[in-house]
């Protein structure tokens, strides 16, 4: 799932436009109401992530059940979360090896555990 169509089903979603904070590519989507971030969209070199790739791809960082991260972290595009909580967050690599129905429910129950 590139991350203009995840921009878009987040829009459809929960009414949530990016938020770029750092005035980069790197963007930040919140909660409307209390303004928490449910998810973080950013370009990592892939050898940041233990990859032996030289390229940059997008990742997206969610909140996670602690108990589901081990499970998923045995599959391909899943890496302990980049610069977030590694015990309640996860990495989420946006370059197709993750199926789009998987990272929509990632960021639904990341939706769900940073509400009030």
């Amino acid at each position: 799932m590139e991350r203009i169509k995840l921009f878009e089903w987040v829009k459809g979603m929960y009414g949530t436009e990016p938020d770029y904070p750092w005035n980069d590519w790197n963007a930040v989507l919140r909660h409307a109401e209390n303004k928490k971030w449910y998810a973080l969209i950013m370009e990592v070199p892939a050898q940041k992530l233990g990859l032996d790739e030289n390229r940059i791809i997008d990742i997206l960082n969610v909140k996670c059940d602690p108990l589901l991260i081990g499970s998923l972290l045995s599959k391909s595009g899943y890496f302990p979360a980049y610069h977030m909580n590694k015990e309640k967050w996860l990495s989420i690599a946006l370059d197709g090896s993750v199926q789009e129905d998987e990272i929509k429910d990632l960021l639904d129950m990341s939706y769900k555990l940073t509400q009030k």
